[in-house]
Order: C-alpha cells, then structure tokens, then sequence
C-alpha cells in the first residue's frame, strides 16, 4: 500500500474502534442492565415465593386440624351402627358449620374453600345435596358412581396433602358447568381405625396464590405458577388457561437440582425459577427484555453523539495530517525509486521543521552514502577473499611434496636393508597422511584406527618397550564417524602413564561397543598401569569452566571437541578399574552427518 492508501488505512483503524467500542458498550450495558434486574428479580421471587409456601403451609395446618377433629374422626359414612337419620343430619349439620368457619377470611384476602368429599356407598347421608361448588365450603358424599376422577389419586397418597388442578369437582354430568380450581387435596384417614374417612379438598387456591402474584409488578412481565412438569397452576395473564404446559428454554433445564432459583437470559427475555422438587412446584418470573431496554435509549443517543463528534474531530486530523506529510514523503519515494546502489547521493533536502520526516528524509540519505561504502568495501574483501583462496591451494602442495618424499626416503632405506627404519617411515607417512586428511575434522573410526596403530609401531620401533595392544572393534562400527586424532592422544596416556615401565606385563586394551537402545557407541582404552591417578582433578580438568593447567589440555581438547560436534551428552570419562589401571570410555552417536 502506498502512503495515501496508509492514511485512509489509519482513518479507519482510528473509527472502527470507536464503533466496536459503542456496540460494545451498549452491549455491556445491556447486559449489566438484565443482570441488575435479574438479580432484583431473584430476589422478588424468593420472597413471592416464601409467601405462596407460607399460604400453603398454612392450608396445610388447618387441613391437619380439620383432620383431628373429633367430629370428623367420628364420621361413619358406612352406615353401619345405630344412628338415626335425624343424628346423621344434625353431623352433617355440625360438620357444614365447621367447614363453613374454617373458610371464612377476616383479613380480606381471598378466601380459600374447605370441602369434604365422603365416600356413602350404603347412600346414609342420602339427605346430603351432592352439587359442589369452586367458591362454596360444605360436605359432600357421593355414590359409586358419583366418585370424582382425582379421589382415588388422593386416597393413594396416604395421607400427604398435594396441589392438584381439578376441572370437576364431580362427574361433569352432575356438577355444575365451571368447576375448575387449583385445589390443595388431602386424604382424612381414621386415627382410630384403618381406613380413609374422605378427602379434603381446598379449593380456590388459585385465587389466594394469584392475589399474592398481583403484589409483583413487573413492567409486562408475566408470572406463572407451576408444578414440576411445567404445567400452569395459576398465573397473571388471564388470558393463560390453567392446565396449559408453559414452555421454557432449554436453558432452564433444572437436571438433578432439587431446589434453589435458577435464572436464564436470553434475547426476548428473562426467566427467573424458583423451585421445589419436594412441594413439586415451581415460581416463573417471565421478563420481556425489550420493556427493559426502553430505558437506556436516551443514554445510546448520548454515545452515538459522542461518536460523531470524535469521527468529526479524527477527520480533520487526518487532513491535516495528510497534508503536513505528504508533500514530503511523495519527494522521498521519487528519490528511493531511482537511486541505484553506487551512484552519487545528491545534497540531502533541507528542511525547517526538525520532526520524524525531517529525520527519516536525511537517514535515508545518509543510509544511501553508507551503502555506497559498504558496497565498495564489500569489493575489496572479495579481491581479498580470492587472494586467500589462492594462497590456501599453493600451501596445499607442501603436504603432498612431503608425502612424496617420505615416500622416497622408504623405498630407498627399504632397498640398502634398513626394514627398521623404512618401517618408521612409512608409519610416520601414514600417520601424518590421516592426521591432515585432506582438511577433515571428522573421519571414520576405520582411519582413526588406522593412525593410533601407526603412531602405536613408531612407539613399539623406537622404545620397544614390550607391552602389548589389543583391539577388539565390531567391523560394523567401522563406519562411525570421529574427531580426527581422538584415539591416539589417549593411548599415548595409556604408554607414557600406564605401561611404560611395565615390560612384557603390560598391557593396552581399545574396545567398542554399540548400545542401540541410547544410539551410542563406546569406545573404551584400558591399561593395567600401577600408578595411582587422581580421577577427580581429571573430572574437573574436563568439566570445570576454568581447570587447573597443571594437568595439561590434551583429554580437554579431545573432550571438547566431541561435546562440539556431537553434543553435551557425549565426551570422555575417566574410571578405575578394579584390578588397577585406569579406564577412558569415548561416548558417540551411532549415526551423525558426515559433512558435518
């Protein structure tokens, strides 16, 4: 991109966050806003939802006090006994009037209804009128074939008072057309006998609960009564027929929670939970998120303000700007396009401003003059460089003149007789041959071995001292690649500070061994020297980051060249051996790059 193209580029990067930053913050502010209101509506909830538990628990504790009635507990719908019809109808009687003061309310709330539904299969009690009613207390017995649907449901839970949505209080035939209440139903058991007496059924709960969901104002909110199934108990949209299921998102799945309040936020709205697996029930507060938004319309405005005034005021920096830097730059890039490396630098641009551009022009121009230097310093050292090169091909002559004349001078002293010493020197040919291989640092453990056994006959031809070497080397490890003159610094300490003095008795062993588990390769030179060696100064000479000269750098050398090449895990240790002597294991990689 040019330099135009980078400032319109900069424009936008300076706008775009301030649009990114906008939705973002009314983003966050919306959503500091549900969960504010969120959380005032948990709150809300717990309390509306204490009070609903209260009002049960209160039905519940008449309902136990209707139960230990004596009047009730005495009831005998069976028929069987000596009372008269006119004792059956004063009960009734007592048993109206009881019901009856138990429904009335002096606090004004909306009263709850406490009927008794009396199973009469001999029709004692056939005087007893059998046309219940939602909003009307009384004591009702019913026939075989009069028995409501939810009866039987209630005797089966023994006793254990439970919320139930009744659509008839008797069969639809003989009942009347509206008789559907959210009604607190609990079985009457005989504390005397075995058996259920009848079932207490409260009915226009629905009512007391809707009055205490009235007490919560939510703007066009919704508030549901339910049981575990989410099926609608009572609610404050009249419109919502009790029975219907109320559908919640996935989101509000409870899973194996069995009581708490659980609240979930989505686009449309807020839904608040308040549950209890034990009461089978739950409390839903239902918040449309549109209605809470409204008020934050008036602060998104503000923003939006502020945003145009900032795009305004960035705009015309960005002119200014373009012009404060363009001029100057357009005359830089001509002077970059046709400078060519060597050329004459013209007269660096004079400018009155001391800022950036000022300083990034005459850079530029210097950075030019200092490229010409280099470029003609850069052709000096390459006339240089081919002289060296040329010198190091005339020094690589003197090695092969030697080799030749060694050569000679053994094929002469071979032919007058002296085999001793045109042996020396063709060992000393050889060994001086692999020591320079070529210009090698690395060469086969074939070749190294090679020139320690040289340098070992020099040393048998000129001491002859009598000890004798052994070599035990798989041919397979042949091929390894080694530092050059690696072996032979070791064995010359194995002579000169183990075996020397020893005649026939001593004794130099070299042996190798492949580990293909770890990919190493040891190389172990052993003597059986009698001379006591301090093997911690040895560690330290080869470890230490500053030795002790007095020990020499020869196994230092050695040590350190392998851990160069090959890496820190190998290199040389020095160990004792049992039987006495000394012991140097030469640690390598199995396989290594040969041009290396």
């Amino acid at each position: 991109m040019n330099v135009k193209q980078q400032m319109i580029l900069l424009f936008v990067v300076m706008v775009i966050p301030l649009f990114i930053l906008n939705a973002y913050g009314n983003y966050k502010a919306d959503q500091i806003l549900k969960r504010n209101v969120t959380n005032a509506y948990i709150e809300l909830n717990k309390q509306n939802f204490r009070l609903i538990t209260r009002d049960i628990e209160a039905i519940n504790k008449v309902s136990s006090t209707v139960f230990q009635h004596p009047l009730l507990q005495q009831l005998n719908p069976s028929g069987e006994g000596t009372e008269t019809v006119l004792e059956r109808v004063k009960t009734y009687e007592k048993l109206e009037t009881l019901l009856f003061n138990y429904s009335q309310e002096t606090d004004q709330r909306e009263p709850l209804y406490y009927s008794l539904y009396v199973y009469d299969p001999s029709n004692a009690y056939f005087f007893a009128p059998y046309y219940p009613d939602a909003r009307k207390a009384g004591v009702y017995f019913f026939l075989e074939q009069e028995k409501p649907e939810w009866f039987e449901e209630a005797v089966a839970k023994k006793g254990n008072g439970y919320l139930r949505l009744i659509d008839h209080l008797s069969p639809p035939t003989q009942g009347q057309q509206n008789q559907k209440t959210l009604a607190y139903v609990r079985a009457i058991n005989s504390i005397y006998k075995n058996g259920t007496i009848g079932v207490l059924v409260v009915s226009n709960v629905d009512g007391r609960i809707g009055e205490s969901l009235q007490t919560v104002s939510i703007p066009e909110g919704e508030l549901y009564f339910t049981d575990w199934s989410n099926r609608i108990l009572t609610s404050t949209p009249a419109e919502t027929p009790a029975g219907a299921i109320l559908n919640l998102p996935p989101e509000a799945d409870l899973g194996d929670s069995l009581i708490g309040v659980k609240d979930v936020i989505t686009d449309d709205f807020i839904y608040v939970i308040n549950y209890n697996y034990v009461l089978q029930q739950k409390l839903v507060y239902k918040v449309p998120v549109k209605a809470l938004l409204q008020q934050q319309n008036e602060i998104k405005r503000i923003i939006q303000l502020i945003s145009i005034a900032y795009f305004a005021v960035g705009l015309v920096l960005i002119l200014y700007f373009w012009r404060s830097l363009m001029t100057p730059i357009q005359k830089l890039v001509y002077f970059v396009r046709r400078y060519e490396p060597g050329n004459v630098v013209p007269e660096t641009p004079h400018r009155d401003r001391n800022d950036e551009v000022s300083v990034l022009i005459s850079t530029i121009y210097e950075m030019a003059r200092r490229l010409n230097g280099l470029i003609h310093y850069k052709y000096q050292m390459d006339i240089k460089q081919k002289e060296a090169q040329l010198q190091i091909l005339y020094q690589q002559i003197n090695p092969h003149l030697l080799y030749n004349t060694l050569e000679s001078i053994y094929w002469k002293s071979a032919m007058e007789g002296n085999n001793a010493s045109a042996e020396m020197i063709k060992e000393l040919s050889k060994l001086m041959k692999i020591s320079l291989s070529r210009g090698r640092e690395l060469i086969t453990l074939e070749e190294e071995m090679e020139h320690a056994s040289a340098y070992i006959k020099l040393q048998e031809h000129r001491y002859e001292y009598g000890f004798r070497v052994t070599w035990d080397v798989p041919a397979e490890l042949n091929t390894i690649i080694i530092p050059k003159i690696t072996l032979q610094p070791l064995i010359e300490n194995a002579i000169f500070h183990g075996v020397k003095h020893m005649g026939e008795d001593g004794e130099i062993a070299i042996r190798a061994e492949a580990d293909k588990a770890q990919g190493m390769v040891r190389i172990t030179i052993t003597d059986n020297g009698y001379k006591p060696v301090d093997f911690e100064a040895i560690d330290r000479l080869l470890n230490d980051e500053t030795p002790s000269p007095s020990f020499g750098y020869g196994i230092r050398n050695i040590h350190q060249r392998l851990r160069l090449h090959f890496g820190q895990e190998y290199g040389l240790k020095y160990a004792g051996r049992p039987e006495g002597g000394t012991a140097v294991t030469i640690t390598l990689p199995i396989a290594v790059d040969r041009n290396e």
